[in-house]
Parts: structure tokens; C-alpha cells; sequence
């Protein structure tokens, strides 16, 4: 069988070089298992693993290169063939790979990115082949980037030029689209959701005109039930962008995953946002496995005081700020301190920075040994491997997902439409989704974890988050080393 190929072929090698990580040879009888039953298969591998998971997808899959397309970023198929491909071919073994839209003539791996994929499977072209997709629970936001329509002052020039005879009520369209969006922003550089009359009379009159150039073509394309749309503003050129982005690209994209074999590896540490939203694709998981590592599995100091005040009130930023001061006092390494409000970050940065010197910086992957780093969730979850491990990680706010977001916005009142509970079943999971990776760094170095978000004890979903850090162990009150 496949899976005991794989297995004996990668014991071998890994004879000859040296890996700390437990999982290659689970990992690689998995993928093997997945390949040769062709079954959606969902593996969730230990919160912030790396690139470690390589070597057990690679080997089975050099033994039957032609039975799947793998889905990279990147930076993920540079790693690919950089690195991994030579280390392969140094123990003997050849991974054939082919690049581009056209199918490979021959028993080779198909690398595809998401921009790739979505164009292959529109023209009916993956075949048969089984789809490998590194970072699943990443697969939708990816997706939804790849989908995104652009529409600048360029595009409206070109459309003008393509239909003189509509000049006037094109120019009085965009005026009037202009006027409201600068009237809506609260602040420079804002964006503003596009709704009312003027978008729908916009499409009344491209539709009248067909055809038109692209990206007008593709807008023409949308439901506008199923997109978000919203402006990008620039205050200094007084110029505007309309950003289109699919509120659910997996239901948008019908038949990508579904009645087709599909091999996942997830490192968020938690699934569920991935299992729902494969459901509501209409995609069901055959096998789902989970891989564990003892290190992160040790009891983590948390210090998280009750009666904390809520993030919406006028106290909330000195009390972040007096919590933050006390908690970096004394530290001899690397703080990091999580917080996605821009002004906040950007006030809190200021205010530390005035106490701590050169030690405060944001958003850096190259602070001091006993620097502090305020950054967004997403940056330190995409960075965490380039910056040294943390001694405390400090959570000002948790990741809901904030409804100032055009996008966030209207994939809430989709679900509202619907009748559904649109915290629990969006906001709320996707939060979730990113604790585990974003902690795991601070739980492999022994560090400590602070959450001073008053909503974790002050609200009965505070429980769920609780969940999701275990094991910890409280902190009743902050002492010296």
C-alpha cells in the first residue's frame, strides 16, 4: 500500500538528518492513506507548526506525483522548490512538478496558487486529481482575495472612451457615487460601504451598453446579494477605488471541493471554522485526524483579573495602558502586545514608547532582547517564526472581527437575513480560530499570557475563549522573577 511505502521510504531518510518533530511518520501514512482512498480528508497538525509538515506530505507524494494538484502561496512554493525539492533529491527521491495553467502531459504534481485554482476549475481542468491545500482554514480568505474586483478612476476613463455616447451620465453616476462616499467618511483614508440606488443605476446602464471592458464585465457578473462592496478612499488625490470581494467564496465557487477528493492540513489548532463553512459548501469530511504535541499541552500562566472594564468604555485605554506598563516592568524579554484597533495600537505604541524608549516598536521583526512588539493578530500570526520567542504576550483586545469592516459588515447581515446568531456563528468562531496559533510560540518558550479584554470575564462567550486557551493556570497577581 501506499501509506506503508510512504512510511518505510521516510524512515529511511529520516536516519539521515535530524527533526525534532514526532508527527513525519503519522503525517506521511495519513497523506499516503488520503491519496490512495481519494477521500476529503481534514488533518489538523499542532498550532504553528512551521514548515515541519513537509517531508510527510512530500515522500507519498513522490511516489504517485500524478494523483494531485497542491495549492501554495508564495512563499510556500518557493520553500517547495528551494529547499525541499533538493532535500528530497539528495536521498534519492524525485518529485516531478509542473507550473501553469495547462494540465501536466505526464505523471507530475500540479502547483497551482488560489488565483490558478479558481481559473483551472472554472474551465474544467483539475481532472480527476486529488487537491492538496496547505493552510486550509486560510483557503476561504484566500479565495476571496483571488475573486476581489478592483475598480479605479482608470477603469471609469476606459469605459468612457469605450462608449462616448453614455460620457454624461457616466460622469454624473461617478459624481454622485464621489459625493456620498466623502460625505459618509469619518476619517482620511476610510472605507464606506457602496449601497443605495446609484450602484444599482450603475449596472442598469452598463447593462445597456455590453459590452464593456474588464473589470466592468465581472462586476456585471456579481449578485450583489452575495458580494460586499465598499469604497477605498484617498483624501490627498480626492480619488476613490471600489473594492468587490465575495462574502462566501466556497459557495460562490460550487463544485471547487464538492464530489471531489480533497486532502486539508489545518494549523489554527481549532476546525470548526473550516468544518462549517466545508458545510455549508455542501463538502463532506470522510476522515479528520488530529496531531498533538506535549509541549503544548502544559498548564499556561494566564493572568486575566475580573472586573476588568469593557473595551467600549472611556477608561478602557488608560486601564490598558496602566495594565500594559506593569505587566513589561522588569522583564527581561520580548513582549508582545495584540490589538487590531488601529487607533488604539497606534496610542498605546505612543504612550509605552514614551516610558520604555527605543525598546517599544510596532509591528518589527527585529526588536530588542527585551523589546516590546505591538501588532495585529494577523501579523504575528504570519511573522511569529521570524521574531524571537516571547517571555509574556499580552492580549488588549481579542480578535472579534469589528463591524467598522465594509466586508465583516455584510457578511453579518447576510446572516441576519437569515435569522442566524451572527456573533456565535461568525464573529465568535473566527476569533477562536486564531487563539491557539497565536499562543502556541508563548507556550512552547514558557512565557506568560495576559488577556486584558474585559469582555473574557464580563460575557458568557468569555467562557468559550477560556476553552481555548486550556491548560492554564492562573495568575491571581503579577510578582517579581
Amino acid at each position: 500500500m501506499l501509506e506503508a511505502q510512504a512510511h518505510h521510504r521516510l524512515k529511511t531518510l529520516l536516519r539521515q538528518e535530524e527533526s525534532d518533530w514526532p508527527h513525519h511518520l503519522t503525517l506521511s501514512r495519513l497523506v499516503g492513506r488520503s491519496l490512495r482512498r481519494r477521500d476529503t480528508t481534514l488533518l489538523q497538525l499542532p498550532p504553528s507548526s512551521g514548515e515541519r509538515w513537509w517531508l510527510g506530505v512530500m515522500v507519498p507524494l513522490c511516489l504517485n506525483p500524478g494523483a494531485a494538484a497542491i495549492v501554495l502561496t508564495t512563499a510556500q512554493r518557493k520553500w517547495l522548490l528551494q529547499l525541499e525539492l533538493p532535500r528530497l533529491k539528495e536521498q534519492g527521491l524525485q518529485l516531478p512538478c509542473w507550473q501553469g495553467l495547462t494540465p501536466p502531459p505526464g505523471q507530475q504534481l500540479w502547483i497551482l496558487n488560489t488565483d490558478e485554482l479558481i481559473a483551472v476549475h472554472q474551465n474544467n481542468l483539475l481532472g480527476e486529481r486529488q487537491l492538496l491545500i496547505p493552510d486550509a482554514d486560510q483557503l476561504s480568505d484566500r479565495l476571496r482575495r483571488s475573486l476581489a474586483i478592483r475598480i479605479d478612476h482608470h477603469d471609469w476613463e476606459r469605459l468612457r472612451q469605450a462608449h462616448p455616447v453614455t460620457d454624461q451620465a457616466l460622469l454624473d453616476l461617478h459624481e454622485r457615487l464621489s459625493r456620498q462616499v466623502f460625505q459618509e467618511a469619518a476619517r482620511a483614508d476610510d472605507c464606506i460601504r457602496l449601497q443605495g440606488g446609484a450602484c444599482q443605476s450603475l449596472r442598469d446602464l452598463l447593462h445597456l451598453i455590453e459590452p464593456c471592458p474588464e473589470p466592468w464585465t465581472a462586476l456585471l457578473a456579481t449578485d450583489p446579494v452575495q458580494w460586499a462592496e465598499w469604497a477605498e478612499l484617498d483624501h490627498r488625490l480626492l480619488q476613490w477605488t471600489w473594492q468587490l470581494e465575495p462574502l462566501e467564496p466556497l459557495q460562490l465557487l460550487s463544485g471547487l471541493l464538492k464530489n471531489r477528493p480533497v486532502l486539508m492540513l489545518s494549523e489554527s489548532g481549532e476546525c470548526s471554522r473550516i468544518e462549517h463553512e466545508l458545510t455549508q459548501a455542501n463538502v463532506s469530511i470522510t476522515v479528520t485526524a488530529k496531531l498533538r504535541e506535549q509541549e503544548l499541552e502544559e498548564p499556561l500562566p494566564l493572568y486575566a483579573p475580573r472586573r476588568q472594564p469593557l473595551p467600549n468604555t472611556e477608561v478602557y485605554a488608560q486601564h490598558l495602558l496602566e495594565q500594559s506598563r506593569r505587566l513589561i516592568l522588569g522583564r527581561t524579554g520580548l513582549t508582545i502586545v495584540l490589538v487590531d484597533d488601529q487607533q488604539l495600537r497606534r496610542q498605546l505604541t505612543s504612550a509605552l514608547a514614551a516610558e520604555f524608549g527605543r525598546r517599544v516598536v510596532e509591528e518589527s521583526t527585529a526588536p530588542e532582547s527585551n523589546g516590546v512588539i505591538s501588532a495585529h493578530w494577523h501579523w504575528w500570526l504570519q511573522h511569529h517564526e521570524q521574531v524571537p520567542a516571547p517571555e509574556q504576550l499580552i492580549v488588549a483586545l481579542l480578535p472579534i472581527a469589528s463591524l467598522s469592516s465594509p466586508l465583516t459588515a455584510s457578511r453579518v447581515e447576510r446572516l441576519k437575513r437569515r435569522g442566524e446568531d451572527w456573533f456565535r456563528t461568525l464573529l465568535l468562531p473566527e476569533a477562536l480560530s486564531l487563539i491557539p496559533g497565536a499562543i502556541a510560540p508563548l507556550r512552547r518558550a514558557g512565557g506568560r499570557l495576559a488577556v486584558l479584554d474585559g469582555r473574557l470575564r464580563g460575557r458568557s462567550w468569555g467562557d468559550q475563549v477560556l476553552k481555548q486557551l486550556e491548560p492554564w493556570r492562573p495568575l491571581q497577581r503579577l510578582l517579581p522573577d
